[in-house]
């Protein structure tokens, strides 16, 4: 029996020797850094950073337009600086930066300068045709009312945020829009189509639609005439002439 331990006691000596080297060289290799990758704990990569201009462009809640019926509802708009700005037509600045020429449903204000184009056209014949429908007044006469006009869309847009209404129909395809456009006047919300006709500031023409509250354009289009009456009998505008 004492010889089989001792034989045990010698065979293990040369197993803790070759532990003890495996162990010496582990250590070396590791401070070395040569061993590194399979010790140090793995880290998972870095989230990649993003600027606001990295982000997907996505339109938010807040600028995105409301459907009311068949129109597209902007709210906070903006009058934008555009040298074709005028009584009816003029550009815009939605909520969510973009920027559209929007035109008016139902009226037309006076040419605001006599103007003529390449190849000797002019604005003349229109601006005669405009005189006429406001009263028979002269073609200049007409020239000063589309002044007023124009100065007095452009100051009220460019007052107070306002709210467009359309369903982005071009017909002429030349990328102005028809709209509804509901400011703010006097304190109350008013549509500024009807605003123009009752100041004797525009004649009804050009293309109509229905209201965004429902109401028919033939509605809509007897009560511009009734606003009309209104402003002959107070002879305001081109009625004064």
């Amino acid at each position: 029996m004492p010889r089989k331990s001792r034989s045990k006691s010698s065979s293990i000596i040369p197993i803790l020797i070759l532990c003890a080297a495996v162990a010496i060289w582990v250590y070396d290799a590791y401070s070395q850094g040569k061993l590194s990758r399979f010790f140090d704990p793995i880290e998972a990569p870095a989230a990649p950073t993003t600027t606001g201009a990295d982000k997907p462009a996505k339109e938010s809640t807040s600028t995105s337009p409301q459907r009311i019926g068949r129109y597209d509802v902007y709210r906070s708009c903006t009058l934008a600086s555009d040298r074709g700005n005028d009584g009816d037509s003029f550009r815009v600045k939605l909520p969510n930066g973009k920027t559209e020429i929007i035109r008016l449903y139902f009226v037309d204000t006076p040419e605001s300068a006599f103007k003529t184009y390449g190849g000797g056209r002019n604005n003349h014949d229109r601006i005669a045709e405009q005189a006429q429908d406001m009263g028979g007044i002269n073609s200049q006469e007409a020239v000063e009312i589309g002044k007023k006009g124009k100065a007095f869309t452009l100051e009220h847009l460019g007052k107070t945020p306002f709210t467009i209404y359309t369903e982005w129909d071009s017909p002429f395809n030349d990328q102005r829009y028809h709209a509804f456009v509901e400011i703010s006047y006097n304190g109350k919300p008013r549509f500024l189509h009807e605003l123009l006709i009752e100041k004797g500031y525009a004649r009804i023409h050009t293309k109509g639609a229905p209201m965004p509250d429902g109401t028919s354009e033939r509605k809509q289009e007897d009560y511009l005439f009734d606003l009309q009456r209104t402003a002959k009998s107070n002879k305001a505008g081109a009625w004064a002439f």
